[in-house]
């Protein structure tokens, strides 16, 4: 990693933090503020990653243990609610580097694409329908959320990614650092059980 790739990280990391920005916006907008250019110069998402507990060690180490136990219980609420779906937490709540400035990312995986739609239909749920990038680049339908968070007392992005259920087995892929990069009820029961004993 370059001396600009470590410096572009530690300011990103800043954002994602204080900000909730998300890593590739965090990352553009630190080499731009550096005034350093290129697609070469960016480091990796694993190495912002790094940059980003390293900042919550230092400087949210008292607050950020609680924000994530609270968001990571709203998101098991959302997934207790569209259990149906097959739905799996990701994204920083996931990997343990979120604080109330992040959002909630789940991916449900369902055999009609609509289904999810009429559930927030049902259960009288405002959302904002739009596509995003999904797991390899390709398009994606996504039904976002606001959830209030009462522990946090504040409203909550809650992002649901539609995936086709035959998209899951990929999804379960270990990363570049070996880990499960989302998980299921139970996984997100587990990591709520260890965090509390």
């Amino acid at each position: 990693m370059t001396d600009d790739q470590s410096e572009i990280a530690a300011q990103a990391a800043r954002w994602v933090v204080e900000e909730g920005l998300e890593y590739g916006p965090a990352k553009r907008r630190a080499a731009k503020e550096l005034g350093l250019s290129g697609r070469g110069s960016l480091p990796s998402n694993e190495v912002l990653e790094d940059a980003v507990m390293d900042y919550i060690a230092v400087f949210c180490a008292d607050t950020q243990p609680h924000e994530l136990q609270a968001l990571r219980r709203l998101a098991l609420d959302w997934m207790t609610r569209l259990s149906e779906f097959r739905p799996h937490l990701g994204g920083a709540v996931w990997h343990g580097t979120a604080t109330r400035k992040s959002d909630i990312y789940l991916q449900l995986f369902c055999d009609d694409s609509k289904s999810a739609e009429i559930a927030l239909i049902d259960q009288r749920v405002n959302y904002v329908a739009r596509t995003v990038k999904g797991f390899h680049g390709e398009a994606v339908d996504a039904l976002s959320v606001h959830a209030f968070c009462v522990e946090l007392n504040e409203d909550i992005g809650v992002h649901l990614m539609i995936y086709d259920f035959d998209d899951l087995r990929g999804a379960l892929k270990f990363d570049a650092k070996g880990r499960s990069p989302r998980g299921d009820i139970m996984a997100v029961q587990r990591l709520l059980s260890q965090r509390a004993a």
